[in-house]
């Protein structure tokens, strides 16, 4: 089941959010030793989580999180213009068209078959809202490596700048361009949704 979660006072007590925050503990904390803020011991929260942000989560139908990823606004504070400006050799995409993908978090317990299928399933969603709500463009900054699998996605992505070592990890910005082909451009690539992950449980309100 596919949810679009806006944030709001509140939106962290929901089941599928904080199945989320403890789910992205374990990856970007546990597993990937990232520098950044625990709550309670459990929840992995910044201060990206407290301002506008839309979270596109993929859950089982229990709500236990399976996948998911944070939407921020590129018009005020996000992680490019704000912490890694410096990997961009032109000037940042911004704009109400323009959302920045952060947190793009796969959960660590599943096996490597079903992580690729939740993947997949989780960017096609995340095209369906930008379809949806207008949005014409994606950011992003990642490791090398993944940047490397989204450049092979099949859509329409390119770099901002060239990989720089930054803390001892070799990162890159993309831009990612959102039209009506796209989702025929990531199949065409193989990211193909099954038919379950068609129908989207849409809680805006």
């Amino acid at each position: 089941m596919i949810h679009f979660l806006p944030n709001a006072p509140g939106a962290a007590e929901l089941k599928i959010l904080r199945s989320m925050f403890e789910a992205r503990k374990r990856v970007f904390i546990d597993l990937l030793h990232w520098d950044l803020p625990v709550i309670a011991g459990r929840f992995e929260l910044d201060e990206f989580d407290m301002g506008p942000a839309i979270y596109v989560v993929l859950s089982g139908e229990d709500g236990v999180h399976r996948a998911s990823a944070r939407l921020l606004p590129t018009t005020g504070p996000h992680i490019l213009a704000g912490l890694f400006a410096g990997l961009c050799d032109e000037e940042i995409p911004r704009g109400p068209t323009t959302l920045e993908i952060t947190r793009f978090c796969l959960e660590r317990g599943s096996s490597a078959a079903r992580r690729r299928r939740d993947r997949d399933e989780l960017i096609h969603a995340l095209v369906t809202f930008a379809l949806r709500a207008g949005i014409e463009r994606f950011t992003g900054v990642a490791e090398a490596a993944w940047v490397r699998q989204v450049l092979s996605f099949g859509w329409r992505c390119r770099p901002l700048g060239a990989p720089r070592e930054i803390g001892r990890r070799m990162l890159s910005a993309v831009s990612i361009e959102i039209d009506e082909d796209t989702p025929a451009l990531l199949e065409r690539c193989g990211l193909l949704v099954p038919s379950s992950g068609r129908e989207t449980y849409d809680v805006f309100r």
